[in-house]
């Protein structure tokens, strides 16, 4: 096989795609943060739906405040104000990992354990912070899971949050690689889009908010990963001779 051709790495997304975190992670830490606050804002399951489609938590509560609570705009500290509730947040978002109340989705673990096996690269490519995606990696996979990752690409490092491609060629250029020797793993639409504009072949694996968003140029689209004993659901692409995400079924993707 060219080696060209050949995976050589693999960029997962966080946030709904390693686990589904937003639901019942991200979004009863933002309700936390606030009542710690004393404000009196309540983020509800439709609510926090729609503010998903902002990316970063910061620009999630800035959208907010434009949206629905302009008067707060007036602050002398808003940059300020809005870092300090989005790090209360954060904190918050590590105490639910810690409690392990989010494990990671169906079939992560098994992947990425494999792909160590075959000596194929793995990365991370998200808007969330470090802080997140550390506590996360921790709490599911152990305390060494941190350097198993190749590139880890979170939070503030580029400039522009998905859709944009930044964060995609920020990763690339850390692992010296092509996109063409990739493959990302995302659950958004506003993911798709990154990493397609980063030339990235890039899976689905949806999630509860993004089930109805548009994924075309997507490789396929799948509930998630699946396990030998649990089957993925398959949404869209060709159909595949097997209920489960691996090593080979990825390579194929890349080669197409």
């Amino acid at each position: 096989m060219n080696t060209n051709h050949k995976l050589q790495a693999v960029l997962f997304d966080v946030d709904g795609t390693l686990a589904d975190t937003e639901q019942d992670g991200h979004r009863l830490a933002f309700n936390a943060a606030f009542k710690q606050f004393d404000l009196d804002w309540n983020w509800d399951i439709d609510l926090y739906g729609e503010l998903l489609q902002i990316t970063g938590g910061k620009e999630r509560i800035r959208f907010y405040l434009e949206k629905y609570k302009p008067a707060e705009l007036n602050r002398n500290d808003l940059k300020e104000w809005i870092a300090n509730l989005h790090k209360t947040k954060t904190k918050h978002f590590e105490s639910l990992m810690e409690a392990g109340s989010i494990p990671l989705r169906p079939g992560v673990a098994r992947l990425i354990h494999e792909l160590r096996q075959e000596k194929v690269k793995i990365a991370i490519a998200t808007t969330t912070t470090m802080e997140n995606v550390t506590a996360l990696l921790k709490s599911t996979l152990g305390e060494e899971a941190i350097g198993w990752f190749d590139v880890i690409g979170a939070g503030d490092i580029v400039p522009l949050k998905k859709p944009a491609p930044d964060i995609y060629h920020w990763v690339l250029d850390q692992l010296g690689l092509s996109a063409q020797q990739c493959i990302a793993i995302e659950d958004s639409e506003n993911g798709l889009k990154s990493a397609l504009a980063a030339h990235l072949p890039t899976l689905i694996t949806v999630s509860g908010y993004t089930r109805l968003q548009n994924f075309s140029g997507a490789v396929a689209v799948l509930s998630d990963l699946g396990e030998p004993s649990q089957s993925f659901t398959q949404i869209e692409g060709t159909a595949l001779d097997k209920g489960w995400v691996d090593h080979k079924m990825l390579s194929n993707w890349i080669s197409l």
